[in-house]
């Protein structure tokens, strides 16, 4: 009788209490699985490589890992060599220096340490100058079309990253969670300091080998810089080619709650609306962004961050108005910057670099950070028209 009392008492707390029975029952996703690690470098401590293959095709090519690029794409003579046709399209590519009708590869397969993205469809750009500006040859871009469809981690402690299947993830402790808009492209609010503070958007741009960039309407409206600043007048590379910049230093860059100070700052004249002023201030590129392990997780619009070994190394501040370039084996002065520190050192456009500072290893990423060391002296042996010519000048500082 006991027994029967109680089962119909259970029966009873379950009928009354089955209205609120839904709130103990939730639908799990499943978890997130690692598919594959890939290992990547650092090209002259700027952008992220990794290296994968293209289906059908036996030869390692080598692609820069770009959250500013809204798809996947390769080099052009790349596609010529693989003998791979591309087909005309009205697609329009937009990059910071210019604007051009876009070619597709469709339908192809990308492998990545194992791993098989298929259905891609790669546009066809010419990536024969940003070879010679991180000094190895870059076969192609990959952006949205491998960061919509995988959980990525990225982590610049050891070099590696791990590509995941969608699904739910525990984001480890120590870190910041960042909830940025996400259409194709990473769109983060920051914070600046400077002459003032100010709040504005920004395209999270690991792809971007640069820390900081403002459009020039930006600049002006928010009189954010300091008007005593020195500003040194540069050359940067995008699609399209060669773009006059700004040179110049921010006092105060916050990213979440994370702070970085005295952060190198390019300002430009977005002509191609590149920013769609004044929707965006800017962006953030990876000599910022590589100071953090991170997470990108665009499924669920969430980027987490956490600083890494590197977060702590200030930026290098100097300036001396050339740019070396790699070019078939060789290191070799790229433009000249007329009145600057090259330029009055008589250094030309095309000499090639024998030594810096008594080194004769032909390092170029060695090189091209010895030149970044504000307020000091460097000696270049060059050769031009066949003549050995010693050269020295004294870098400038960007404070």
């Amino acid at each position: 009788m006991k027994a029967s009392l109680l089962a119909a008492l259970i029966i009873l707390v379950c009928v009354f209490a089955h209205k609120h029975l839904w709130a103990q029952e939730e639908y799990v996703p499943q978890a997130s699985e690692t598919l594959a690690v890939v290992p990547f470098s650092l090209a002259a401590e700027s952008v992220v490589l990794v290296k994968a293959f293209l289906g059908g095709h036996t030869d390692t090519l080598t692609f820069i890992l770009d959250t500013g690029s809204s798809g996947i794409s390769l080099d052009s003579t790349t596609a010529r060599a693989l003998n791979l046709t591309p087909e005309a399209s009205d697609v329009n590519i937009r990059g910071i220096a210019g604007v051009r009708k876009a070619h597709f590869l469709y339908n192809q397969r990308l492998e990545l340490n194992g791993l098989v993205v298929d259905s891609l469809n790669f546009h066809i750009n010419n990536y024969e100058f940003l070879s010679y500006v991180y000094g190895t040859w870059i076969d192609g871009v990959i952006g949205y079309s491998l960061f919509s469809r995988y959980i990525v981690k990225i982590d610049y402690d050891v070099n590696e990253i791990e590509i995941c299947s969608p699904g739910t993830v525990r984001y480890p402790r120590g870190g910041h969670l960042l909830r940025p808009y996400i259409r194709t492209l990473p769109i983060q609010t920051a914070r600046m300091r400077d002459q003032r503070r100010i709040t504005s958007r920004f395209l999270y741009d690991i792809g971007a080998g640069l820390s900081l960039v403002l459009s020039q309407d930006f600049d002006q409206d928010s009189a954010a810089i300091r008007k005593k600043r020195r500003r040194f007048p540069i050359q940067a590379h995008g699609v399209g080619g060669k773009l006059a910049m700004e040179m110049t230093l921010v006092k105060e860059f916050r990213l979440g709650p994370y702070r970085l100070r005295n952060v190198p700052t390019m300002v430009f004249d977005d002509a191609y609306n590149v920013t769609s002023y004044p929707y965006l201030g800017g962006l953030i590129g990876n000599q910022i962004l590589k100071r953090f392990n991170a997470i990108f997780n665009y499924q669920q619009r969430e980027i987490y961050l956490k600083p890494n070994t590197l977060f702590r190394d200030p930026f290098e501040r100097a300036y001396s108005g050339m740019e070396l370039y790699y070019i078939n084996g060789a290191i070799v002065v790229g433009s000249i910057i007329p009145g600057s520190p090259a330029d009055l050192a008589g250094l030309e456009e095309g000499d090639l670099v024998i030594a810096l500072n008594n080194d004769t290893s032909q390092n170029f990423v060695q090189y091209k950070k010895t030149l970044m060391i504000a307020r000091k002296r460097v000696t270049l042996i060059v050769m031009r028209d066949n003549e050995l010519i010693e050269v020295r000048l004294k870098l400038l500082s960007l404070r």
